[in-house]
């Protein structure tokens, strides 16, 4: 009769060098169940951020999260906004979802990269890496920043593109598109990938509307959400892009997603540069607060984020409070692996694309 422990695994894990615990059940190689520890870090994020005003607030939303620091942010100044009721210029529209877009595909790159790391395969691990240079590159080249854009101001943007900052783009995108689509057959056709990857972390439809996750894993399980098409806010209602969806729900088909929407962000690109318009890319002077309460949400690169924010009339929000994807996706790591080998449980947990940083802010 076979015997089952507890395998510890954490809380510096091997795929996320990020503090999460899990209390592994085992029988030989077999993952029989799975309980998640969370709560290893508290950065204390939310209290800060009454301590300041609403304009360094977007400093602060920025740096909860690496991959998706435009996304807080954006998200933040679109609640302020809802809050003053004010109604930011089309050409800032625009400018704020160049950003994400360009956010969303080096995050992506980064998250089948660490895959193919993951799976053995550091050639291809590289080879992604080099490829999202392109995006680090224009980050730095439009932006001045390789992480952080710092491109937010309540009421619009804080930055501008000109012809010569387009055209660069534009180049960026022409450099990117064939690296991408080789990439994304290498990642469809490779035999160690795919042996690595297929079946492996299944997460069924009805478990994934059963655990309500978000972002490119429920849209591998497929599901249709998508907060751009779903609740469209700034110009996604005028720009034509396909929302990227699967039915194996493995980590295989997640993966292949990620890659597929990081081809569709240069679509929009291309469509943003193409029809912004001319025209002031900020508000004039402050935007007054006042006393009230607002939410907004938006498509970051790992799925819904929410943004609620409460004011008493003062120049510091009284409460601001945010959900990430993490939080929504994590549970259903416990049907994930449930019946894997020990082998995948970091590419399992990689496939979600945690952020303990944001979701344990």
């Amino acid at each position: 009769m076979s015997e089952t422990y507890t395998l510890p695994v954490g809380p510096l894990h091997v795929a996320l060098e990020e503090p999460m615990y899990f209390d592994v059940r085992v029988e030989g190689e077999t993952v029989r169940s799975v309980e998640l520890s969370a709560g290893h870090v508290h950065r204390g994020m939310e209290a800060l951020a009454m301590n300041r005003n609403w304009l360094q607030n977007i400093t602060l939303t920025e740096r909860v999260c690496s991959l998706c620091s435009n996304s807080h942010p954006t998200t933040y100044c679109m609640a302020v906004e809802n809050l003053a009721g004010v109604v930011v210029p089309e050409r800032a529209e625009y400018l704020r979802v160049i950003a994400d877009e360009v956010k969303r595909i080096a995050s992506h790159l980064f998250n089948v990269g660490i895959m193919a790391h993951l799976v053995g395969f550091d050639s291809l691990f590289m080879h992604a890496m080099e490829i999202r240079e392109i995006m680090q590159d224009l980050k730095e080249g439009v932006y001045g920043n390789r992480m952080n854009l710092g491109a937010l101001a309540i009421g619009g943007c804080r930055y501008d593109l000109d012809e010569e900052t387009t055209a660069f783009m534009r180049a960026k995108l022409r450099e990117l598109d064939p690296l991408l689509t080789e990439l994304t057959r290498v990642y469809a056709t490779d035999p160690l990938i795919l042996k690595r990857t297929r079946g492996i972390g299944v997460l069924p439809m009805e478990e994934a509307r059963r655990y309500e996750v978000v972002g490119p894993v429920a849209r591998a399980s497929g599901i249709a959400y998508d907060v751009r098409r779903k609740a469209p806010y700034a110009v996604y209602p005028h720009l034509d892009f396909e929302v990227q969806t699967d039915t194996a729900g493995d980590v295989h088909s997640r993966a292949m997603l990620r890659l597929r929407e990081a081809a569709q962000s240069a679509v929009i690109l291309e469509q943003c540069l193409e029809n912004i318009p001319e025209g002031p890319i900020c508000l004039p002077g402050a935007v007054f607060i006042p006393e009230g309460e607002a939410v907004a949400r938006s498509e970051a690169p790992r799925g819904e984020v929410f943004y609620y924010v409460r004011s008493d009339g003062s120049d510091s929000p009284q409460r601001l409070k945010w959900r990430v994807p993490t939080y929504m996706n994590w549970e259903a790591l416990q049907v994930m692996m449930a019946g894997c080998q020990v082998a995948d449980i970091p590419l399992i947990v990689n496939s979600i694309d945690p952020c303990i940083s944001c979701t344990e802010r």
